[in-house]
């Protein structure tokens, strides 16, 4: 095994740019996790995609993301993790050049997947390298600091920049943006980030990747379909029942197999498993904030991507400073309290954020609210990120990466679309019923639902704008009336996830002197 760290010859200087680079890849590839949310409202005006093909924008990067993130895990311990990281951030960039040049929304989501593999062979290599740059356990921590400050700060930060640059253009320069960025990363960490590997006399678990990544797939996709047609649809059952047999077979293939694409026996570790759910719930809940909020308030409350990005600027703060003095009282007084605290404080933001989102200026209080998610989110994210590397063997670094990356992609993948079921279900249902109460016309019924899910209505149409006439005032209330009422539900789901996180993390972290036997826990 190559092992990096302090002892290495690469000179000080060099390891803080190689620690930037690195830092770099990984805002670049969770930020697009969020940074196209604030984008959403041009790209269906512009190309008049639906509801359902905007949350596949988002949807399309997570799924594959999530995917294939065990198998880039895998393949940067074996092959080289800085070889995979910067092979798939090229691969990243062709992704975000086809979605720049997309001329409709098949096109987008096409360039959105591409994108999510790309990503998914970067990101676990920013973990695993820092695992190996650090060995000590106190400059790890300070290490793993920065890196949760940056994730903080890429979660935050991507409506903030990509309301920005929809100001400036449209939402085809979010698409250069990462083309342009992408590109400066390579050329950054090419001469500066050092190869590590693990090679390993057993071969790839092949059989394992490609059970795994169809049961994931499967499942994942009939969460997202379900959002649409149903939970009862056939084809939903269909694709829950494949994934639930791929999952059971990926199990027996990864117990027997000799070198595992996953090895479950981490999972006996209550800290591990307990840090993989918890990463789950926080991404889970957290996405709400990010997709839903900024589409409620484009769509319903009226604000343009620049005001957008502002209310965002308070929780981007928060999370960084958050994830700062988290690593520091991690250190000093161990993961458990920490954790809990952080999902906590993220779930009353959330609730609070709830109520404020029902009033039609919501904006101040908004924020505050928001800076509070923020600031719990940050702090969860240190001692989650923590527990997950130390229990396991530095050779294994990528799997553990992976495994908690995976965890959170499908956090956030089956956030979207099961709270996004939400949504939709008021705007068809709740408005249907609605717009029966105004004794609309059934043939204009759909045409109604099917402009607002579009991106249709007129300019200027909106709650208590409408055109003039008193009926159109009562449509246009009853339709945002429906998606007020499916956003509160979604964040107050979200809200109490997180507190249900924080129950979770007191319960199996343990305290510092718990840890079977072992030294107490620290950096």
């Amino acid at each position: 095994m190559t092992e990096v760290g302090p002892s290495s010859t690469v000179s000080r200087v060099i390891r803080r740019i190689a620690m930037t680079s690195i830092c770099l890849v990984m805002f670049l590839t969770f930020m697009d996790m969020t940074i196209v949310s604030v984008a959403l409202g041009n790209v269906q005006s512009n190309l008049h995609a639906g509801v359902t093909q905007l949350q596949w924008v988002v949807n399309g990067y997570g799924l594959t993301f999530a995917t294939f993130m065990l198998l880039g895990g895998t393949l940067g311990d074996r092959l080289g993790r800085k070889k995979v990281m910067l092979g798939g951030l090229l691969l990243f960039a062709a992704g975000s050049l086809l979605g720049a040049l997309a001329p409709n929304a098949d096109v987008l989501i096409g360039a959105r997947v591409i994108m999510g593999v790309g990503a998914a062979a970067s990101e676990p290599g920013t973990l695993s390298i820092i695992r190996h740059m650090f060995p000590d356990r106190a400059s790890r921590a300070r290490a793993i600091g920065t890196w949760a400050a940056v994730a903080g700060l890429a979660l935050a930060f991507g409506p903030v920049i990509g309301g920005i640059l929809v100001a400036f253009g449209d939402w085809r320069g979010v698409f250069w943006f990462n083309v342009g960025a992408a590109l400066l990363i390579v050329l950054l960490a090419v001469k500066t980030v050092p190869e590590s590997s693990s090679p390993q006399s057993h071969g790839l678990d092949v059989p394992g990747f490609l059970v795994g990544a169809v049961g994931l797939g499967a499942m994942t996709f009939g969460v997202i379909l379900g959002e649409t047609d149903g939970y009862r649809n056939s084809i939903v059952i269909g694709l829950f029942l494949v994934g639930v047999v791929t999952l059971v077979g990926f199990v027996r293939i990864e117990r027997s197999s000799k070198s595992p694409l996953l090895n479950l026996e981490y999972f006996r570790s209550p800290r591990f498993s307990g840090a993989i759910v918890v990463a789950f719930i926080l991404y889970f809940s957290i996405f709400s904030i990010f997709f839903f909020t900024a589409l409620y308030l484009t769509a319903v409350i009226g604000y343009g991507p620049a005001r957008i990005a502002l209310e965002f600027v308070p929780m981007a703060v928060a999370m960084i400073a958050a994830a700062v003095i988290a690593g520091r009282r991690v250190a000093q007084l161990g993961p458990r309290g920490i954790m809990a605290e952080g999902c906590v404080l993220a779930g009353a933001g959330v609730l609070l954020s709830a109520l404020l989102l029902l009033s039609s200026h919501p904006s101040l209080w908004l924020m505050a609210t928001l800076a509070l998610a923020g600031y719990g989110f940050g702090s969860s994210v240190v001692p989650m990120t923590s527990v997950a590397l130390s229990e396991v063997p530095p050779e294994h670094s990528g799997m553990a990466a992976s495994a908690t990356n995976t965890s959170r992609e499908l956090g956030a993948v089956f956030g979207v679309a099961v709270l996004g079921a939400l949504v939709n279900a008021h705007l068809n249902g709740d408005l249907t019923h609605r717009l029966h109460v105004l004794k609309i016309p059934k043939n204009f019924i759909s045409i109604i639902i099917s402009a607002v899910e579009t991106g249709t209505v007129p300019s200027g149409v909106g709650p208590g704008h409408g055109t003039g006439s008193a009926i159109e005032n009562h449509v246009v209330e009853a339709a945002y009336g429906a998606f007020r009422t499916g956003l509160e539900q979604s964040l107050v789901i979200a809200g109490v996830g997180m507190l249900v996180a924080a129950v979770i993390a007191a319960r199996t972290l343990g305290t510092r002197s718990e840890r079977r036997g072992e030294a107490p826990f620290e950096f």
